[in-house]
């Protein structure tokens, strides 16, 4: 999340006469994250985030309003998309696409606990059951034709080193077969910025809008890859295993989703590498944004190719 449309307090009053929630009495910007943009608003009935979409077409985003209220409605703690006195949920603000959601509680955390990873861990697997039974379906805007592109991008701003890890990489994956695998819908995005807690009460999953349907231990290996790790990017042990029991507790594992494991999680870490390279290298300007360290990912996806799971 963050700020690339600003808004004033008149734009954004004005915008809410459509929905019926009262006074509008605070507007901030929300600074994290890297893709769209993201405000608070506060009126004088509850608390709302308004995201405007800053890459997405129009077309796309029903996908995402009609994911988030079927999840909620199948008891998965996230977002609830507000509509408007016409039963409409998506509008254009500034010219493009908006949408508003309730504000759950809690807070992100920075260094979660083994319970947090344990909660994370349960409440994906309860998502990706809920996901079965809804069935819409959109590409993954971070899959295999994105990262040929944004390799070809990048790969002149690397070091020799690094564009042969990448190029190593990118063949290894496109050489994959993971069509045996359990598909379904994933969150795609699962950082700690984007959970919330209050202690260690598991508030919601927010921010849903790299969802898609893809493999749904590619889902996990992302989030082993953010919620169970060292600085230097090994495994915190302890977590990574209590996360996987968890896990699995509510969807074991298929015997081909552990077989292809280890490649999930150098998969997980080459989109993120990718993705922090471009933003890097090819910002987009905004008011409340921050560029993420690519190095992390690289360092991730050099214990993924070289350490084999304990």
């Amino acid at each position: 999340m963050s700020v690339f449309t600003t808004l004033s307090l008149e734009d954004v009053r004005d915008w809410l006469t459509q929905f019926n929630i009262g006074n509008l009495q605070s507007l901030k910007g929300i600074a994290a994250g890297i893709t769209n943009t993201n405000y608070f608003v506060e009126t004088s009935t509850s608390k709302y985030v308004l995201t405007i979409f800053e890459k997405n077409d129009f077309d796309e985003l029903p996908y995402f309003v009609h994911l988030m209220t079927h999840l909620a409605q199948h008891g998965v703690p996230c977002p609830t998309p507000l509509v408007d006195q016409q039963g409409l949920a998506l509008h254009r603000l500034k010219g493009k696409p908006a949408l508003m959601v309730s504000c759950l509680q809690g807070r992100d955390i920075s260094e979660p606990n083994v319970a947090q990873c344990e909660a994370v861990a349960s409440t994906l697997a309860r998502l990706h059951l809920a996901g079965l039974s809804f069935h819409e379906q959109s590409h993954n805007q971070r899959g295999q034709g994105w990262r040929s592109i944004t390799a070809q991008q990048v790969l002149p701003k690397l070091t020799a080193d690094q564009q042969s890890l990448l190029q190593e990489e990118l063949d290894y994956q496109h050489s994959l077969d993971l069509t045996a695998l359990p598909h379904g819908v994933i969150h795609g995005d699962l950082f700690r910025d984007n959970v919330l807690f209050d202690g260690d009460h598991l508030g919601g999953f927010i921010d849903f809008y790299y969802a898609c349907h893809d493999v749904l231990a590619y889902d996990v290996a992302i989030a082993i890859n953010e919620w169970c790790i060292h600085e230097d990017g090994s495994f915190d042990i302890a977590k990574r295993d209590a996360f996987l029991n968890a896990y699995q507790a509510v969807r074991p594992f298929e015997q081909s989703e552990l077989q292809l494991w280890q490649a999930l999680l150098r998969r997980a870490a080459l989109r993120f590498w990718l993705s922090r390279l471009y933003d890097l290298h090819f910002p987009l300007v905004g008011e409340l944004t921050h560029a993420k360290d690519p190095m992390h990912f690289e360092r991730i996806l050099r214990h993924r190719k070289h350490t084999l799971l304990a």
